[in-house]
């Protein structure tokens, strides 16, 4: 069977742009227990450990959704299963603002975190299929750019104080994903790559001789790079409260970050092509590292917004790297 290699430029525009504005909705979604973490913890009388669990859960949600995500995918279609993935995190948002119990909280993130899961590796592979081998490297990381940028709108909402009431920025991550589902079954191509006698490789096939290191390698950078990246997006806001510093400049801190994330992104996703695998890992862990660093030492705003801009361009924009 003939791969396809070149692009249609009108299809890859639809693809990109719809594509976008479901990671722009993932990315807003993943940020919104972060920025509504206080007002949620107030709400529920919640301690640290009990908004744990909370931050625990979506993440927990995330890795079993983009496994079984993909294998359905690779089953049933890719659209197919983004509108079912699209329709799951955007009900169970829903569900979060509507949430009355610590248990219905825990069970909504969970989910959530299932159907977003599930919806980035489709993204990923839509966009990879409808871009070609030639421009599918920047034709993700252009995708991509809406999951940051999401994010960096509800921080936005944070500081600005339109989201006051922390249900606020469910209702949005809610509604806003259940109105794309009819602009996606309508304008949305399927895959032209999919094909059901394609099955997905075997998982044993990743660790024949010769595979093993490198699929290890992959997964243990993978697992890292998402462990710092969500301890940053769900911790740090409650962090910085705790240190003295106001909800809103908190908010302004993640929204830098988000900024950060955005450009690391298209950054280095450029510099992909241009790099060894090698240089491109030393330079993006020695960034992430680096300002790891700096964010815990800074005490003033103005460092804080540095140092955040600078962990969301290497630690997001790295795990864009993955992914493409």
């Amino acid at each position: 069977m003939t791969k396809i290699t070149t692009a249609n430029p009108s299809r890859l525009v639809v693809t990109i742009g719809l594509c976008f504005m479901v990671a722009l909705m993932e990315g807003l979604d993943l940020q919104a227990a972060g920025i509504a973490a206080v007002g949620m913890a107030q709400a529920f009388a919640l301690d640290k450990m009990q908004m744990g669990w909370i931050f625990s859960a979506g993440i927990l949600g995330l890795l079993p959704g983009a496994l079984v995500g993909g294998m359905l995918a690779d089953r049933h279609g890719r659209k197919r299963i983004l509108l079912g993935s699209v329709l799951l995190f955007g009900l169970f948002s829903l569900s979060t603002a509507v949430a009355w119990s610590f248990p219905t909280l825990l069970l909504a993130r969970l989910l959530t975190g299932v159907g977003l899961g599930a919806a980035l590796p489709n993204l990923i592979a839509l966009t990879s299929e409808a871009a070609g081998s030639r421009f599918r490297g920047r034709a993700v990381s252009l995708m991509y750019c809406g999951v940051p940028i999401g994010a960096a709108l509800a921080a936005a909402l944070g500081f600005s104080g339109l989201a006051a009431a922390w249900q606020t920025i469910f209702w949005i991550g809610g509604v806003v994903p259940l109105l794309l589902i009819p602009l996606l079954m309508r304008w949305l191509p399927e895959s032209q790559a999919f094909q059901r006698a394609e099955a997905s490789v075997p998982l044993r096939t990743l660790f024949a001789p010769g595979h093993a290191a490198a699929t290890l390698l992959l997964w243990l950078g993978y697992f890292f790079t998402l462990l710092v990246v969500y301890m940053l997006i769900n911790w740090l806001p409650m962090l910085l409260v705790g240190q003295g510093f106001r909800a809103s400049q908190a908010a302004g801190v993640m929204f830098s970050l988000q900024i950060g994330a955005a450009c690391g992104t298209l950054l280095l996703g450029a510099l992909m092509d241009k790099l060894t695998p090698l240089r491109m890992s030393l330079l993006i862990y020695s960034g992430i590292l680096a300002s790891l660093l700096a964010l815990g030492s800074a005490s003033s705003l103005n460092g804080m917004l540095l140092a955040g801009f600078v962990a969301g361009l290497f630690a997001t924009g790295g795990q864009s790297v993955l992914y493409a």
